[in-house]
């Protein structure tokens, strides 16, 4: 690690109100409507490219738009294929959601390397800060597909997948300019690469509870989602008698019940029914079909394979008794996957090194580690978030916790340039 002569490096307050400018900056790039919409190959998607890429720029990146729909920002010993440790996150967000899930983990690593190259600092490795493309698996039934490109998991079936408009994910990321064909070429070599970090706003209460600003991250959890099609009879809303109905969504509703029954009485498991769509969807029509979607998360696979079972009897029961046609298809599963402990041990020492204190916890949410995990060690720091509140309009962070985390990762940095 080596110092040269640089621009006046960022005051001790300053990193913190640059952060939020930029995050604040990057939520202008929406949909309308509350909060942040920000779709994977959306047009919204495509603006805010321009602006990261200028931050990329600022820290002696070199910005550039893979075949996966990334942006990768890679510094001259990246593009010279030295070895590499990765950093960043997601730049999509879920509809009407904040301004931190996702783009603090994209924001916050550059201007961390802006700050060190202000102060002359050169890391003897490479970097690259990638803003993925797709995390939250929104506009098309499949996720991670940014970070499963670089782990070289990107299958032909996911690339097929599509939108509720009809566009098939191939489509879409044609269009925006990317060729798809390519995406096997862009995964990265396990051998050439360091690890992968991940900064990421809490998303639940346990920093706050403790006072901290930050956390380390033991593991991600495992998630799976489900789609399921209940298939009534429509009829006159006016004239068919209500006992010989067979209404899917009436079906759906105690269905709906039961699954947050089974969410409700097994420990270690959360789930949500989120998404829900009824046909004909007409105002005097019994309902004929009703889709929805399960999703079941938990550290551990019996507990997740447990309430699944559950969910399904209970819901075959209701489509019995109902005289419904009941189908339930696996869109996504992973693993709950650990993070490395010299990663864990290193964003310790760093904490410890800028007056943080910093302790260990588990992350309930989902994250491109999941799929990172299987390229090379993975780590994740988390950043207090008010109230836990994510997914959300008023998702929040404070000046004073981006500059506590941007001054962590400066010093895992520099730890690892450390002989």
């Amino acid at each position: 690690m080596t110092k040269a002569a640089v621009n006046a490096p960022f005051a001790q307050d300053e990193l913190g109100q640059v952060l939020i400018k930029r995050l604040d900056e990057a939520a202008r790039c929406s949909a309308p409507g509350a909060g942040v919409t920000r779709l994977f190959c959306s047009q919204e998607h495509r603006d805010v490219l321009p602006l990261i890429s200028g931050w990329m720029e600022q820290a002696g990146l070199a910005p550039q738009l893979d075949a996966a729909g990334n942006l990768v920002g890679r510094c001259s010993k990246a593009r010279a294929g030295e070895k590499t440790l990765i950093m960043g996150s997601h730049q999509d967000s879920v509809i009407e959601g904040g301004k931190y899930d996702g783009m603090l983990g994209v924001a916050l690593p550059i201007l961390a390397l802006e700050a060190l190259q202000r102060e002359g600092v050169t890391l003897p490795f490479g970097i690259e800060v990638i803003a993925f493309g797709d995390e939250e698996g929104v506009r098309f039934p499949t996720t991670l597909v940014g970070s499963k490109a670089l782990a070289g998991n990107v299958t032909p079936d996911q690339l097929a997948v599509r939108d509720e408009q009809g566009v098939s994910l191939e489509e879409a990321l044609t269009a925006f300019g990317c060729q798809p064909g390519e995406i096997p070429a862009i995964a990265r070599d396990p051998a050439n690469t360091l690890g992968f970090l991940e900064v990421h706003i809490e998303q639940g209460p346990i920093l706050e509870q403790r006072h901290h600003a930050v956390g380390i991250v033991t593991a991600l959890t495992g998630i799976e989602r489900h789609r399921v099609t209940l298939r009534g009879k429509a009829g006159h809303a006016g004239t068919t008698p209500m006992p010989i109905r067979h209404d899917a969504l009436v079906g759906a509703a105690e269905m709906v019940l039961a699954v947050d029954s089974v969410l409700q009485s097994t420990d270690q498991l959360v789930g949500v029914v989120g998404k829900l769509d009824v046909h004909p969807n007409a105002v005097n029509v019994i309902p004929a079909q009703v889709t929805f979607t399960v999703e079941l998360r938990s550290p551990e696979r019996n507990i997740r394979q447990q309430g699944r079972d559950a969910v399904y009897s209970a819901m075959e029961e209701v489509a019995t008794r109902r005289g419904l046609l009941l189908e339930m298809e696996s869109t996504y599963s992973a693993d709950a996957v650990a993070c490395a402990d010299w990663i864990m041990t290193a964003l310790e020492k760093a904490c410890a090194d800028v007056g943080q204190p910093a302790e260990r916890l588990f992350s309930g949410a989902g994250h491109d580690g999941l799929a990172m995990q299987a390229l090379t060690d993975i780590g994740m720091l988390f950043v207090r978030c008010k109230d836990g509140l994510s997914h959300h309009p008023d998702e929040a962070i404070t000046v004073e916790d981006g500059e506590a985390a941007t001054r962590v990762v400066m010093a895992f940095l520099q730890q690892l340039g450390t002989p």
